[in-house]
């Protein structure tokens, strides 16, 4: 039994992480090759649309304004929040009472202090992995800010449509990152259950990222039935 449990976590800890790496390379192949048919490539295409549409309407620059500065503020508060917890979860993981608390756990699985020293240094990189992916985000949507109020907007649309673009793509690498910390989380509770959720977490993820209906073919159906909401079997998130 003490043989199973200390070499538990080398087959069940490697095997979900596996799983979501894999995921992930498949979703990113998915999404080179037929962008349409994930929920990136429908966001993307969604603010590439947007910001013409703004760019076309002086009216709606305030309103532009509005909607990045409210995108900003919620990259900046998951960057806050990520590096908070770092710091919160490092300081009380580098005690020796939380060592101790730890290795008094009853976990099916290796309890042995290099362990739990990977399990910290883990859920530390991976908090850290999300606040830079937000602070990037936000980098990124306050350059877009400043394209969209210059007096000049209409000639940066392609800078415009790139900033956000990347800000999103870095907002959602941050999110990402907190998926996989919550895994590291449940990792502390055992092998067990970290396998168990990293399974359950790619086919939620798979629910919600992947469409079974292309936006092309959406499109064509919109169109050929004159104004009528075609029924999507899509998902969004």
């Amino acid at each position: 039994m003490d043989f199973h449990k200390q070499y538990l976590d080398l087959i069940l800890v490697p095997g979900g992480l596996l799983i979501i790496f894999a995921y992930h390379i498949f979703l990113l192949y998915k999404h080179l090759n037929d962008s349409d048919s994930t929920v990136i490539g429908l966001e993307n295409k969604d603010k590439k649309e947007w910001v013409q549409s703004v760019v076309a309407d002086e009216n709606a620059y305030d309103r532009a304004v509005n909607v990045i500065s409210s995108n900003t503020t919620a990259a900046t508060y998951l960057a806050t929040i990520s590096l908070t917890l770092c710091s919160l979860i490092g300081t009380w993981l580098g005690s020796s009472s939380a060592n101790n608390m730890l290795q008094s756990i009853s976990i099916y699985g290796d309890t042995s202090p290099l362990t739990i020293f990977l399990k910290d240094v883990s859920l530390l990189a991976c908090l850290l992995v999300a606040f830079s992916g937000f602070v990037q985000a936000a980098r990124h949507l306050v350059h877009a800010n400043y394209l969209i109020s210059s007096p000049d907007s209409k000639t940066h649309v392609k800078k415009l449509q790139f900033a956000l673009t990347k800000g999103g793509d870095f907002w959602l690498f941050g999110i990402r990152a907190l998926y996989f910390a919550l895994i590291m989380v449940l990792w502390f509770l055992g092998p067990i259950p970290m396998f168990v959720s990293s399974i359950l977490m790619v086919i939620v993820l798979y629910y919600h990222d992947i469409y079974t209906v292309t936006l092309h073919n959406i499109y064509l159906e919109a169109d050929t039935q004159k104004g009528k909401i075609p029924k999507v079997q899509g998902r969004l998130i």
